[in-house]
């Protein structure tokens, strides 16, 4: 009896442990995949929704017929006879692969649209001005470069609710990957090339960004936070930043740019002109410092 009950206790923990994984991954402070806090991840998440709805046109008939069949087929039913004759059964054959292939079909339909509808390149609301940030990624840190406010910002992405966010992203190291997940999906950032990303936030809040693609020993800790804030509070924030006493030259980029981890929130409250761009040109022009070539889009 004891040996049942220790045996029972095991299996809850395990049973909570195990739903307590599959939860993980839907976490607010991790990534709400599932609490969209912008208009591009709400839209996401119905498509993940739709998609699901749709397979399940396939799936549920296939676990409502092997219960069926589990139940019917039982050892214990002398009954049921199993004497199939199904050689080159057309009806069966209609049903094994025409079901699949319609889904498909569908489903592409149905993705090939949103795909072109989320297109990371369009604007979200093309009737507002952007806010326009540059993100650079770095080993194990981001850079993020506010051209029209003249700001720079370490491992801080701070802009308004409200407001599109428009940002260009590319990598002073090897491959990256952007993402906020409560904002939008992930954008590769690739040294010599940028790619673009835009996304909006509906209300305040504080959201959890990162690098989701492994580039060494300092990639766990490549995260960032992303604050949408009130207008007032976004300029009260630059203006903040702006009275920082460094400024980011062509040579304290440099320093910044050699490999470090976990490193804390800095402002700069000046930015050497068209230093986004420099540092796409520096892999587009076979500087050796580079030690790759890459063509920009």
């Amino acid at each position: 009896m004891v040996t049942r009950t220790l045996a029972y206790r095991s299996q809850r923990v395990a049973l909570t442990f195990a739903v307590a994984l599959l939860c993980g991954g839907c976490s607010v402070l991790d990534g709400p995949v599932l609490d969209p806090k912008g208009p591009v991840t709400l839209a996401e998440r119905d498509l993940m929704f739709d998609a699901i709805v749709i397979m399940m046109i396939v799936i549920v008939p296939v676990f409502v017929m092997a219960a069926l069949f589990t139940w019917r087929y039982r050892g214990t039913n002398r009954g049921a006879r199993y004497t199939p004759n199904l050689a080159y059964y057309w009806p069966v054959e209609i049903l094994v692969w025409a079901v699949p292939a319609a889904i498909i079909v569908w489903l592409g339909f149905h993705l090939y649209a949103a795909t072109h509808r989320l297109d990371p390149y369009k604007a979200v609301d093309p009737g507002v001005a952007p806010l326009n940030v540059e993100a650079v990624a770095q080993d194990w840190k981001w850079l993020f470069i506010y051209p029209d406010q003249n700001i720079a910002v370490v491992n801080e992405l701070v802009f308004p609710a409200g407001q599109p966010l428009a940002l260009r992203i590319t990598s002073d190291t090897v491959m990256n990957s952007f993402v906020i997940p409560a904002l939008g999906g992930q954008i590769y950032a690739m040294a010599g090339m940028q790619t673009r990303l835009n996304l909006l936030a509906d209300e305040p809040g504080r959201f959890w960004g990162r690098n989701v693609q492994y580039s060494g020993r300092g990639f766990a800790d490549q995260q960032f936070d992303a604050i949408a804030t009130t207008k007032d509070d976004f300029a009260a924030w630059v203006a903040k930043v702006k009275q920082s006493s460094d400024t980011l030259d062509a040579s304290t980029y440099d320093q910044l740019a050699k490999p470090s981890e976990k490193v804390p929130v800095t402002y700069y409250s000046g930015v050497e002109p068209n230093l986004f761009d420099s540092i796409i040109a520096k892999y587009t022009h076979g500087d050796t410092h580079s030690g790759m070539s890459a063509g920009a889009e």
